[in-house]
């Protein structure tokens, strides 16, 4: 009888190493997809949305890969007046911990995103500090859930949890074979309750040499909880844009 439960938890123990490895591989596999961009600058919007009151905020966003691993993000406010000039500088690392800093004009002050800080919203959006990280694999342990059909594409949904702390317990992720890119994903708190969702859409094809990407225009993240809503938007984005480093440094935000 001994032998016979052995040999249950083994073939439990195998079976749910092989779905944690076929997500791990579609998230490894996505990530590929989307490297050799070098550098990507967009017009964007964001909309804050709370029952019948929005608020419109304008954006410029620039993002480039520095080394194998490596890549970083710069958003800048542009209007209204009141968060005109706000930086946010990302810094997104493979293995290693992202480093985030923020200048806020008004009071002439870089001040960088501590880990206790990223579950934070940003600038009172749906949005956290930590969902505007990149989804590097190697941060998540996986569990492939299931592959369906859709039309003319292929769904994989999987779930991955944070090796380290985070400000939810796990993520459910959908992702498109399409367009190598998620196009859901479901954040539940750290209680197990689904907190947020976020719809990504509206894919335009980009070449950068011979290869081709497929990046969204459109993000909507919503809170289940409040149905409070955020929306992010990319107008004329543009990929392939030689960036400078020096653009992406902490020095470079009170310019």
């Amino acid at each position: 009888m001994q032998k016979v439960i052995s040999l249950i938890i083994l073939t439990l123990l195998i079976s749910f190493s092989a779905l944690a490895e076929r997500a791990y591989d579609i998230a490894k596999s996505v990530e590929k997809a989307n490297e050799g961009f070098l550098g990507d600058s967009s017009e964007m919007e964001m909309h804050l949305i709370n029952g019948d009151k929005k608020i419109v905020r304008s954006m410029f966003s620039q993002s480039m890969e520095v080394d194998d691993g490596e890549s970083r993000t710069l958003l800048e406010f542009l209007l209204p007046k009141d968060v005109k000039g706000t930086k946010l500088l990302t810094w997104s690392f493979d293995k290693q911990d992202d480093s985030q800093w923020i200048y806020l004009p008004a009071f002439r002050k870089i001040k960088r995103i501590s880990s206790s800080s990223k579950t934070s919203s940003f600038m009172g959006s749906e949005f956290t500090y930590e969902d505007l990280r990149a989804a590097s694999p190697e941060k998540y342990d996986y569990k492939f859930i299931k592959e369906e059909k859709s039309d003319d594409d292929t769904l994989w949904i999987y779930e991955r949890v944070s090796k380290k702390k985070s400000g939810y317990s796990k993520q459910v992720v959908t992702t498109s074979k399409k367009y190598m890119n998620s196009i859901s994903v479901d954040y539940y708190d750290r209680s197990g309750q689904l907190l947020k969702q976020a719809t990504i859409s509206g894919f335009k094809k980009f070449t950068v040499g011979k290869k081709i990407f497929w990046s969204p225009t459109k993000i909507e993240m919503k809170n289940i909880q409040t149905q409070k809503e955020s929306v992010l938007f990319w107008k004329d984005r543009k990929l392939g844009v030689k960036l400078k480093k020096n653009d992406f440094e902490k020095k470079s935000l009170n310019r």
